[in-house]
């Protein structure tokens, strides 16, 4: 563990230190975040734009091979399509709501194909297994600056319209009677999250980002009394998971975003199973 610390501090191996800022930082909008996908129940939806994401990173890459400007890079094809299937989903959900189910297993299957077809037409060495899985010491300060970014504008945007998405997220048809946009919390909500998964893949990857965005929430809620706190208390035991796991994967050479989704998933289950037994124990008593 000393060692790890060591190499935070030393400047001559910036990807460490950069590895922990991105850390806290992805902590933060995993707590937020999550805690909102938690309670509104759509960890299937975020989970289709998480996997369709794929598709935007082999459409560039297949096109900067072919010939395309190298502006166009993973990052912008994965936002495009992610914000694409945050808008193709909210208006379904709008308009035939009863269809929401096969458009989100439609938008998962067809992203995951369209990138493995375009990455196996990219001449080179396109490997999909480090967008999957991800890798949280390619975090560069290009990075920690958007995410940065992002944090800030999630922060501000909750502030501001804390009563607006606790109301549309506990209780939907009693906050439209109130006259809150409530399709417009629930379009923005999906946008932040498109945006929000394009960035935090690079930590623990296209399959297992919607895990962050779910296990920290889905603990804290066994101990918040609101929204609010679900978020502070979400966000708290993310910054544990990922910063233990980056230590971890430190001292024993494993990766790190498959470690720190071990951990929270483990926390998760074992304060489950804690809570099933004290349950039982109640009863009987």
């Amino acid at each position: 563990m000393i060692s790890f610390f060591q190499a935070v501090m030393n400047p001559s191996v910036p990807f460490v230190r950069n590895a922990l800022i991105g850390s806290v930082l992805a902590a933060f909008l995993f707590g937020i975040l999550g805690s909102m996908v938690t309670v509104r129940r759509i960890a299937g939806l975020a989970g289709a734009i998480s996997h369709t994401v794929l598709g935007g990173i082999g459409l560039a890459l297949f096109l900067v091979s072919r010939g395309a400007p190298g502006w166009i890079s993973p990052m912008l094809g994965a936002l495009v399509f992610a914000i694409l299937a945050a808008i193709t989903i909210s208006i379904v959900s709008i308009k035939a709501k009863q269809r929401e189910d096969t458009v989100i297993n439609a938008l998962w299957a067809i992203g995951m194909s369209l990138g493995v077809i375009f990455m196996a037409k990219t001449p080179g060495y396109a490997d999909p297994m480090s967008y999957l899985f991800g890798n949280i010491l390619l975090v560069t300060q290009k990075n920690l600056y958007i995410l940065g970014a992002l944090n800030i504008i999630v922060l501000l945007l909750v502030v501001r319209f804390y009563r607006h998405i606790e109301a549309a997220s506990f209780d939907e048809e009693f906050a439209a009677t109130k006259g809150l946009p409530v399709m417009a919390i629930y379009l923005f909500l999906l946008l932040i999250i498109a945006v929000a998964i394009v960035m935090l893949q690079t930590f623990v990857g296209i399959v297992m980002v919607i895990a962050m965005l779910t296990l920290p929430a889905g603990t804290a809620g066994f101990f918040s009394h609101n929204l609010a706190g679900m978020m502070v208390n979400s966000s708290i035991l993310a910054l544990i998971f990922s910063v233990l796991g980056l230590i971890l994967s430190w001292v024993f050479d494993l990766p790190a975003g498959a470690l720190i989704v071990l951990i929270a998933g483990m926390v998760y289950i074992g304060i489950s199973v804690g809570r099933m037994l004290q349950g039982r124990r109640s009863s009987k008593s």
